[in-house]
């Protein structure tokens, strides 16, 4: 633990390379977050300081940059990643090594099980479990194609996809698995056409995305009525592609820009006078959980007393905020994972607008043991 006068806050946000887009927005949420917590006094008296680090969508970028910010600035948390890859990175020397606090931001494809870590993003019981059944039963589609980066988060998602198809009367007719650089989808589009899917449910990441959403577009599988679905897209994710290429796509999260309860359209106005620019305040990038961490954790150090880790997690265990990107949030007891609203929204003409507004959902993730915390 530090035993400087200042609060030490570590922020890990892939600033360059193929994630800047949303990595630079995640570095303007955590500079803002600190500022206001500053701002109204600071925590315990004290002020907060932000390490910032750049993992330049790097793995082994993020890991390095993880065990500077534990074992040479002695920071009291870290928080940050986007990839589940980077999550891993990140757990070796932050947590496994460091045995240090971690907030983890990103929506992803839960499981993540440990002490020291909490995941402020939503999970696939709030994404998945209710936006599936909700797309067959408003669009009447039955058949999925699965086109995927080949890492864990697109593995589980689909596995979850596999079964609501199933327990709806639908089937998945085609998945495939290619690397994150992955950019010739020809014979791919290819086979989604011939295969009659309905819905291509994508989980292809940047730098592939964008090819691929290009060459299905080419293909006609919107304009001949299939539907896309991408549960991680949000404005910034928009921005990357021409609106054609992704008009009318499904997604699911946590927040999105149109979301128009009063706290978030403040969130949105402040952030953007802040920080003008192509990287945006959204949902699908970790910005939304990386407000909802710092703000979170900041509660809980307050109620704490103090920055004894067993006690600062005890107290987050249980943290909740009254106000936040898309509303409320409450960490559900014993769980890590966090109760948020929920939002459906399709891609119109560049920009998403809610469809349906799904409620605060529980993540239903597993109980991290509680002789584990308290050993």
């Amino acid at each position: 633990m530090t035993t400087s006068r200042s609060i030490k806050v570590g922020v890990i946000a892939d600033q360059t390379g193929p994630l800047s887009f949303v990595g630079i927005a995640n570095a303007n949420v955590a500079r803002m977050v600190i500022d206001e917590i500053n701002a109204e006094g600071g925590l315990l008296g004290r002020q907060v300081e932000l390490c910032l680090e750049d993992s330049a969508t790097d793995d082994s970028v993020a890991a390095a940059k993880a065990a500077k910010l534990v074992e040479q600035d002695e920071v009291d948390v870290v928080v940050g990643g986007i990839y589940s890859s980077t999550r891993q990175a990140i757990k070796g020397p932050a947590v496994v090594e460091g045995k240090t606090l971690y907030i983890y931001p990103e929506q992803y494809e839960g499981q993540e099980s440990d002490p020291l870590i909490f995941c402020t993003g939503p999970v696939p019981a709030q994404q998945i479990d209710p936006f599936i059944p909700w797309l067959m039963r408003e669009t009447g589609a039955k058949t999925f194609y699965l086109p995927s980066a080949d890492y864990i988060w697109p593995h589980v998602m689909n596995a979850h996809v596999r079964e609501l198809a199933a327990a709806n009367g639908g089937a998945v007719v085609g998945e495939e698995y290619f690397p994150l650089d992955h950019a010739d989808y020809r014979e791919t589009v290819e086979r989604i056409l011939s295969s009659g899917a309905e819905v291509v449910f994508n989980t292809i990441v940047p730098p592939g995305v964008t090819p691929f959403f290009e060459q299905l577009y080419e293909a006609g599988f919107t304009r001949n009525g299939g539907r896309l679905v991408c549960t991680y897209f949000d404005e910034n994710f928009l921005n990357m592609v021409p609106a054609a290429h992704a008009e009318g796509l499904y997604g699911c999260l946590d927040y999105y820009q149109a979301v128009d309860d009063p706290f978030s359209g403040e969130l949105l106005a402040r952030y953007d006078s802040l920080y003008p620019g192509a990287a945006a305040f959204t949902g699908g990038g970790a910005c939304s959980g990386l407000y909802r961490g710092l703000r979170l954790w900041a509660g809980a150090v307050t109620e704490a007393g103090s920055l004894a880790q067993a006690d600062v997690i005890a107290a987050l265990d249980h943290a909740e905020i009254a106000e936040g990107p898309g509303g409320p949030a409450a960490m559900v007891p014993g769980q890590h994972h966090a109760r948020m609203n929920m939002y459906i929204a399709q891609a119109r003409n560049g920009r998403f607008e809610v469809v349906e507004s799904l409620g605060p959902i529980d993540p239903q993730e597993s109980i991290v043991e509680a002789a584990v915390l308290t050993a």
